[in-house]
């Protein structure tokens, strides 16, 4: 007997029964100890539905998150960016993101994580940013995972006082004059001299 070909069969809510599933499950376990089978059989649906509906588990933990933009994307666009000036390209990215129409549903997670549900945020920047980056600077420095999360409070700094506390000048300044004015601690941070 051959298996059935096209869409996986699901009733018309199984898509929101794996987003309530996987939400659970990801908050209690975590992204690396979540598997899409567990997701599944909460859900009551075949895995194959999950990969139908978020090709794969990361997709789906962005769709839990809500956040419009996979990380990797933002990653990979520092691809040919010289390694010395890394983090003010990576600061330079995640402000024009937080500036895009993706803006507010990246500030409504980042606010539920600062509310007292961290784990969303937290495993989004350990499992889906950071390994890109560890991968990228691994060549260049041999204290990548010190250094990962010094610059992460740079950038997460700009963006709390930026975009939630709304704190001037910081609030109104342009991109490129808080990539001038930060974008060199966050590139020494990655890359330079520590001591």
């Amino acid at each position: 007997m051959t298996p059935p070909t096209g869409r996986p069969s699901g009733t018309s809510d199984s898509r929101e029964r794996i987003l309530a599933s996987a939400r659970k499950l990801f908050a209690a376990k975590g992204f690396q100890q979540t598997s899409l089978r567990s997701i599944a059989a909460d859900a009551g649906v075949d895995v194959a539905l999950i990969s139908h509906y978020f090709d794969h588990k990361r997709g789906l933990f962005l769709a839990v998150a809500d956040i419009p933009i996979d990380p990797a994307q933002v990653v990979s666009r520092l691809h040919d960016v010289p390694i010395e000036h890394m983090g003010s390209a990576l600061l330079r990215q995640v402000l024009t993101i937080w500036s895009s129409p993706a803006g507010p549903g990246l500030i409504a997670v980042f606010r539920s994580s600062l509310g007292g549900e961290p784990e969303i945020v937290r495993d989004l920047v350990t499992n889906l940013v950071a390994p890109a980056l560890r991968a990228r600077l691994l060549d260049s420095v041999s204290d990548v995972d010190q250094r990962l999360p010094l610059a992460a409070t740079q950038i997460t700094g700009v963006m709390v006082v930026r975009h939630i506390l709304q704190i001037e000048p910081v609030a109104s300044m342009s991109i490129d004059q808080v990539v001038k004015a930060v974008g060199p601690n966050v590139d020494r941070l990655l890359t330079g001299d520590l001591e």
